[in-house]
């Protein structure tokens, strides 16, 4: 008995001592975790193992966590890309387990718990996907030529150039004619970020840059926003959906429901029988999960999406889990969770905390999202927002918006620059990032 107990507490000492390399090899070994995707899912459970006895890697195809809410925002001109972005290394600057690969995952085997990068392979005792989700042309994907997506802060500097060189392209035509096809902007898709970027865009066109230009006038831009279905907002109430179209066309936008788009070329939008000449095109009507979840040969969604279980796990395979939009779960009462960002950080943080705790299958909860509520933006001023079963509008559900927003983003610099930049847009009705810089001819 006293050898045994004597055997117990030096081990370390004596295993180091017989067996000096193995020992470090095996038991010291802390468990792997691997990371997929730097967004709200894999921040939220990559944040989980911060001073903990687990190595845990994040790997993203881009060097920086992207606030997506407010995208649009860089797209419209209204905040400048490093206001939503911040490099994925300075939010783990000071935790020594957490290490950031910059490099695209090609492939996961799941039989023996390796990944295939670019241009190498790593092994993993878990593995969390959040590698989101782009935006889907419905099986046209030579639309995106000519109608960009709204993704990454690539798209939203594309597209703000886009609207920059219409304008100045407006600015030079004298054909009254020819000029109409620069000043129109329309905007497929009726959700949230569709209604977001109309409102936008109309602000733009209507108030604030207009008074820069003197060949054309506000009443000259027109701006469209086009859905397949009835109502615009289609997750919110009828009454807020109402409320968001009735300031819209305040606004000034014009609001085109139950019609789909036939066709997108470099002229413009085929709507049925309609065409709308426009050389201002961005696509917001849909979504598709990343390529890589294909690889796992697991049931997918029509969208791409992994069809996971209730702790968020693949089925079959209790270490490799799928968070956010790249994942379909249903709630208790049936109804898909939506690919949102409050969705992912509960998805990503109950994952990490599952993970550290070292329960097996049969013992782990399921995972419950809790909804805090929803919100969308459409002018300054004028929100919609569905808060705890409270509905708001107008100028309450935007200052609840906007702090809520503030609140999210990653940083106190963030945060300053935003609160500041959005202070100085609503007392002067200037955006403050109007610079052309080429991207567009670059990229082609």
């Amino acid at each position: 008995m006293k050898l045994s107990l004597f055997f117990y507490v030096y081990q370390e000492h004596l295993l180091k001592y017989f067996y000096p390399v193995n020992y470090i090899s095996i038991t010291m070994e802390n468990k792997k975790v691997i990371i997929v995707g730097g967004g709200f899912g894999g921040l939220l459970a990559a944040k989980e193992f911060k001073d903990t006895d687990f190595d845990a890697t994040i790997i993203d195809k881009t060097n920086h966590h992207l606030f997506q809410p407010l995208l649009y925002q860089v797209a419209a001109a209204a905040l400048s890309p490093a206001d939503i972005a911040i490099p994925i290394r300075s939010v783990f600057r000071n935790q020594k387990n957490i290490k950031v690969l910059l490099d695209e995952v090609i492939s996961v085997d799941k039989e023996n718990n390796t990944i295939k990068l670019s241009n190498s392979e790593l092994k993993f005792d878990h593995l969390i996907l959040s590698p989101g989700a782009r935006h889907s042309y419905f099986g046209n994907d030579t639309w995106e030529k000519y109608a960009p997506g709204l993704k990454t802060l690539s798209d939203a500097l594309k597209i703000r150039e886009l609207i920059l060189n219409s304008l100045e392209a407006a600015e030079k035509e004298l054909d009254l004619n020819q000029r109409k096809k620069y000043l129109t902007f329309v905007v497929i898709g009726g959700g949230p970020t569709g209604v977001e970027l109309a409102g936008a865009i109309a602000e733009i066109a209507k108030k604030t840059m207009i008074r820069d230009y003197k060949n054309f006038c506000a009443d000259d831009t027109i701006i469209v926003l086009v859905e397949a279905l009835p109502r615009i907002l289609t997750s919110y109430s009828p009454d807020l959906s109402d409320k968001a179209k009735e300031d819209l066309v305040k606004m000034g936008v014009d609001i085109q429901l139950n019609k789909k788009v036939t066709d997108v070329n470099e002229n413009g939008v085929q709507l049925g029988d309609v065409f709308i000449e426009s050389k201002n095109v961005i696509w917001a009507a849909g979504n598709v999960a990343s390529p890589l979840l294909k690889t796992l040969n697991i049931d997918l969604d029509k969208a791409g999406r992994a069809i996971v279980e209730s702790d968020c796990s693949v089925p079959g395979y209790s270490n490799i889990f799928v968070v956010g939009d790249a994942a379909i779960m249903k709630d208790d009462k049936g109804e898909v969770l939506p690919g949102v960002a409050p969705v992912a950080m509960q998805q990503g943080r109950f994952v990490g905390k599952l993970i550290k705790s070292g329960l097996d299958k049969s013992n782990r909860k399921k995972f419950t999202y809790v909804d805090k509520g929803s919100m969308a933006t459409i002018g300054k001023a004028k929100a919609v927002a569905m808060i705890s079963g409270l509905k708001l509008s107008g100028l309450i559900a935007w200052l609840a918006w906007s702090f809520v927003h503030i609140f999210f983003l990653i940083g106190f610099r963030n945060r300053f620059r935003v609160f500041a930049e959005w202070i100085w847009y609503y007392i002067t009705n200037r955006q403050g990032t109007r610079l052309i810089t080429n991207a567009l001819k670059e990229r082609k």
